[in-house]
Order: C-alpha cells, then sequence, then structure tokens
C-alpha cells in the first residue's frame, strides 16, 4: 500500500505531498466525465453543461462526504482538530457526498433548464466508474480497510503512516473491502452501460443504479472493520447500511410508480 506516492520539496514554498488517493479520486472524475460527455453527446445534450455539472456535483460530492465524516465522529474531531487536515487524505462517507451531489445538480438542472431524467440515467455509469477508480485509491491509503479474515485473497496493511492517516489495522489478514467496492460498482457500471439505450423511462437508469449500490453496499458493509464510520443499535449497522435500506426502497418504490406514470401521461394523451 501506498497512502503517499511522493515529496514535492519547494524550498521555501515547504513540501507539497502527492496522495494516492487524492490521485485516484481526481483520474476517476476525469474519466467519469468523459464517459458521462460521451453519453450526452449521443443523447443530444450539450456537453460543455455536462462539464460544468460535473464540476459543481464534484465539489458538493467532496464537501457532503468529508461533512458527514466529521458528523458522525463530532466528539473526535472536536477534541483532535488538527486530524480534520489529515483526513481529507483518505475518503469520506459517500452517502453524504451523494446527497450534497445531487442537491447541488438539481439546483444546476433546474437553472439551466436541462432534461432531469436523461441526464440521471447518464450521470447513473459514470458515478459507477468514477467510484471503482476512486475505490483503488482507498486501498492504497488504506481506508475503508475490512475485518480480519483467514480467506486467500485477504490482504496485510504493513505501512505505518497507513496507520496514523487511516487507523488501518496492520499486520494481520483483512478482508480487502476496498477491491469488493470496487468490484460491485464495476458490475453495476455493466449493468448501467447496458440499460442506457435500452431505457424504458427517463430516470429508469439511475434508480436501478441506485437500487444496486444500496443492496451492494449494505452488504459489503458487513465485511468492514473501521468503526469510526458510525455504528448503530450495538454495532449492528453501519452509518452506510441505515440509510442503504431507505435508498433502497425509494429506489424500489420509483423504479415501480415512473413507468406507470409514464404510461398514464401517454394514455391521457392519446386520449
Amino acid at each position: 500500500m501506498y497512502p503517499v506516492l511522493f515529496d514535492l520539496h519547494l524550498g521555501r514554498l515547504g513540501q507539497f505531498t502527492i496522495g494516492t488517493y487524492g490521485l485516484f479520486y481526481a483520474v476517476g472524475f476525469l474519466l467519469a466525465l468523459r464517459l458521462a460527455v460521451g453519453y450526452a453527446r449521443r443523447d443530444g445534450i450539450e456537453s460543455a453543461r455536462v462539464v460544468d455539472l460535473g464540476i459543481v456535483t464534484l465539489l458538493a460530492g467532496f464537501i457532503g462526504a468529508k461533512v458527514l465524516l466529521y458528523l458522525i465522529d463530532a466528539r473526535f474531531y472536536i477534541e483532535n482538530p488538527r486530524e480534520i487536515w489529515t483526513s481529507l487524505r483518505s475518503a469520506g462517507v459517500f452517502y453524504g457526498g451523494f446527497t450534497l451531489a445531487v442537491a447541488a445538480a438539481l439546483l444546476y438542472i433546474r437553472r439551466h433548464r436541462l432534461p432531469l431524467g436523461r441526464i440521471a440515467d447518464l450521470s447513473a455509469p459514470a458515478l459507477a466508474l468514477g467510484q471503482a477508480i476512486g475505490r483503488l485509491g482507498c486501498f492504497a491509503a488504506g481506508c475503508c480497510y475490512g475485518k480480519a479474515c483467514d480467506l486467500p485473497w485477504a490482504v496485510t496493511f504493513t505501512n505505518p503512516l497507513a496507520y496514523r492517516l487511516t487507523g488501518v489495522t496492520l499486520g494481520a489478514p483483512l478482508h480487502p473491502t476496498q477491491i469488493y467496492h470496487a468490484l460491485a460498482d464495476l458490475l453495476i457500471l455493466a449493468v448501467a452501460a447496458r440499460l442506457l439505450p435500452r431505457r424504458r423511462f427517463p430516470g429508469q437508469v439511475f434508480w436501478v443504479y441506485l437500487l444496486l449500490y444500496a443492496v451492494l453496499r449494505f452488504v459489503v458493509e458487513i465485511f468492514r472493520g473501521d468503526e469510526a464510520r458510525g455504528m448503530f443499535f450495538g454495532g449492528a449497522l453501519s452509518t452506510s447500511q441505515l440509510i442503504s435500506v431507505p435508498v433502497a426502497l425509494l429506489a424500489a418504490v420509483m423504479l415501480y410508480a415512473l413507468p406507470r406514470r409514464a404510461a398514464a401521461r401517454a394514455g391521457r394523451g392519446g386520449a
């Protein structure tokens, strides 16, 4: 694991650290944005708007993920304010970032009168791709680590810097939950990409993405070992699992209701 790729010594300006997680985060964003732009062009949507929307959601997502991370363990960060800076090198809480990113995206889409359902659909495979790449950055940094296990594919982290940054257990075989996350995201990417040209109503791909993500995230969380992410009901559920349940239910309801709503509108139009 390599939480830090290298340090740049800039003389009087000091030292600038290139973190692996930050690099993967940036690469994931750029590739996801490129994918979204490609889908937008095929769908007749102005690509410049999609690029601007991507930048807006990136900033909102980063802030939201960190804010929820700090809220979950507020007492620790109040007592150790320097850890706020240190935590910038690791991942935040996805659902916090996702919520704020969606809110920012809705405001942008409404302001520029973009087609909400179509934009949401082309964003789904891009989101999955960006998440998959970002999870590789988590793996390199040591955050989002797993519980102890003795499986053949268990991983053992040994870098003391990673422990200082993320608290990852060193010297013991762990579930590679970051890789589980990445594989789950790639599976969602494949489903979303295949469904996109076959969608039956606007928003279908997005809600399928959200349903699959909520279910797979709930499962992967079972193998996570970093309890600082927030635990409820005596440690039975993590923050992300607690959020995944209503998210999955909402996605299922939307997938049930939207096609019927579209059919009803078509019926009224035909009459």
